[in-house]
């Protein structure tokens, strides 16, 4: 995540191109290990916006590749559980992660050791606009509404947020900082965010559209703001935070990682069926329902993005005082 701006994209090539420039592999770099599972791991609970993408993307992959893709979800701590799962396991490309821009927010907010660099980026598949959701019977109809309450009320508004050190929870800080604004921030496991403001838990929550777009069409929730530089297409009517006064641009990333020393072929060929996938009409039209948005990035411009992006994210958390140092070693 960057207060600027933040990216997630993931794109698959044909398995025949992936397969046609693995002839004859050395040793010491093949290419997956023949009939086996690949597991990828979903930093977020079953329901929450990151799972449901996860799945769908492992369906494509599972059908180019040649090998199944399972999904298997470890939340907690802002993503750093399942890093440190995915980073202990070989690297031999079976073990996946669903990586985010949690890698750097959990990294620089203490919950997790190491960086992004103690993994191998795969691809970027897609991206995602950060959204201020409230009750359709909410009083507040504009952001403008919602930030003055919030300063008339210093405290007392609540808001919902994924957990301490996730994009929302970032968000939502940035949000409040461009507002100059104070409230309540109510750190939910991201499946239990739209229930708690369905259930009047919380007045407000900071979420990703795959977790609400049906509560949308629904009639049950209206958003107030689209915390990025453009609208999202799949909102057309709800204006961004810029539109409305506040400088923000906020785009969440996904995409897939692997352990550092996964072989360079092995990354090839899960690159190739991301490829694939991502640029599929199923993979397109579900992603159209799910309000994300396909964006792939080969390895190395993901890889780029990355790198960038993690230094605005320590800048930015050290501005608002939640920069930390995590401990040496695997935490």
């Amino acid at each position: 995540m960057t207060i600027h701006r933040s990216v997630l994209c993931v794109s698959l090539v044909g398995a025949v191109a992936a397969w046609a420039g693995l002839a004859a592999p050395a040793a010491a770099d093949t290419a997956l290990p023949e009939r086996s599972i690949v597991e990828m791991t979903v930093l977020f609970p079953a329901g929450s916006s990151a799972d449901v993408t996860a799945r769908l993307l492992a369906d494509g992959m599972s059908r180019r590749l040649g090998n199944k893709v399972i999904v298997v979800n470890r939340p907690g701590a802002g993503g750093a559980i399942g890093y440190r799962w995915v980073m202990q396991q070989k690297a031999d490309g079976t073990a996946i992660v669903w990586n985010s821009n949690s890698i750097s927010t959990a990294h620089h907010s203490g919950a997790l050791a190491v960086d992004y660099t103690a993994f191998e980026p795969v691809a970027r598949v897609l991206i995602e606009t950060p959204v201020l959701a409230v009750r359709a019977d909410a009083p507040w109809k504009t952001l403008g509404e919602f930030v003055a309450a919030m300063k008339q009320r210093p405290r007392e508004i609540t808001i919902g947020h994924s957990g301490v050190g996730s994009h929302t929870h970032m968000s939502l800080v940035a949000l409040l900082k461009a507002g100059g604004a104070e409230a309540v921030e109510v750190p939910f496991g991201a499946a239990q965010v739209v229930p708690s403001l369905l259930g009047s838990q919380v007045d407000a929550v900071l979420q990703l559209p795959g977790a609400l777009t049906s509560y949308v069409n629904g009639g049950q929730l209206r958003l107030l703001a689209a915390l990025t530089a453009a609208r999202d297409p799949s909102f057309p009517d709800v204006p961004t935070a810029r539109e409305q006064g506040f400088d923000l641009n906020l785009e969440a990333w996904r995409g897939i990682a692997v352990p550092k020393g996964t072989p360079a072929s092995a990354i090839a060929s899960l690159e190739a069926a991301i490829k694939a996938t991502v640029a599929s009409p199923d993979f397109v039209e579900a992603s159209a329902r799910l309000g994300v948005r396909p964006a792939f990035l080969p390895a190395v411009e993901f890889g780029r993005v990355i790198a960038k992006e993690d230094g605005e994210v320590k800048t930015f958390m050290a501005q608002v005082g939640l920069l930390k140092q995590a401990e040496q070693g695997v935490r």
